[in-house]
């Protein structure tokens, strides 16, 4: 399966990620997935950027990167975090307002802010942190692997070569998915502020596990 890189990915993000990871008695298979490592960087995609639900409603957090000459034709590893306005505080504020009063934020929050704090040099890099933090409190086995050359996007789920199935362009802030309903997992979870704007779909995969914490596995394995 091969996959772009995204900050605070959504939850069919995360869908995707535990498709084929098998875990069972006597066996634990983990899924086998690329991450899009050599292609351009995109602007206006969850590649820096991510939506949670605050008590405005959902709210979408960027992370603003170096506009150095040629951006949009240099490699996706080499775009550098913009450091230079105090977003990291103003992201931490964000995300703990809206999830303080949620069971498990407590439990993941420090850690979380770690990496947030400790500023990677490369949105690649502060994404791929993220990225690994969430399956290892999840608990999603992944074989995570990162392109040697660039595929064309094809359409959603057509092989990408080696890389296998390509969802590059499958989840994205400005078109809807069906990721969800394809996997059988379309299914409401406690949200914090559910009772003021129902249950919210295509949120960050934050959203999930700060409200389920641990059984956020089962939420996206089906089980």
């Amino acid at each position: 399966m091969l996959l772009s890189t995204a900050f605070f990915p959504p939850i069919e993000y995360f869908a995707l990620l535990a498709k084929d990871f098998i875990l069972s008695p006597d066996r634990m298979i983990p899924s086998l997935v690329y991450i899009e490592a050599c292609e351009h960087y995109q602007k206006q995609s969850w590649r820096n950027r991510c939506r949670i639900l605050s008590a405005g409603g959902p709210l979408d957090l960027h992370v603003p990167v170096v506009h150095e000459p040629g951006l949009f034709r240099l490699p996706i590893q080499e775009i550098k975090v913009d450091y230079s306005t105090p977003w990291v505080s103003k992201l931490e504020r964000a995300i703990f307002s809206a999830y303080d009063a949620s069971a498990w934020f407590a439990f993941y929050r420090d850690d979380l802010f770690r990496i947030l704090d400790s500023r990677p040099e490369t949105l690649f890099e502060l994404n791929l942190q993220i990225l690994r933090f969430f399956l290892s409190k999840i608990g999603i086995a992944v074989d995570l692997r990162l392109t040697r050359v660039y595929s064309p996007v094809l359409r959603d789920g057509a092989p990408a070569g080696e890389y296998g199935a390509d969802f590059r362009e499958r989840i994205h802030p400005k078109r809807p998915n069906r990721i969800l309903e394809e996997l059988g997992l379309e299914k409401p979870y406690f949200q914090v502020f559910a009772s003021k704007y129902g249950f919210t779909k295509g949120l960050s995969i934050m959203d999930l596990v700060f409200n389920e914490g641990p059984d956020a596995i089962l939420y996206l394995k089906n089980r």
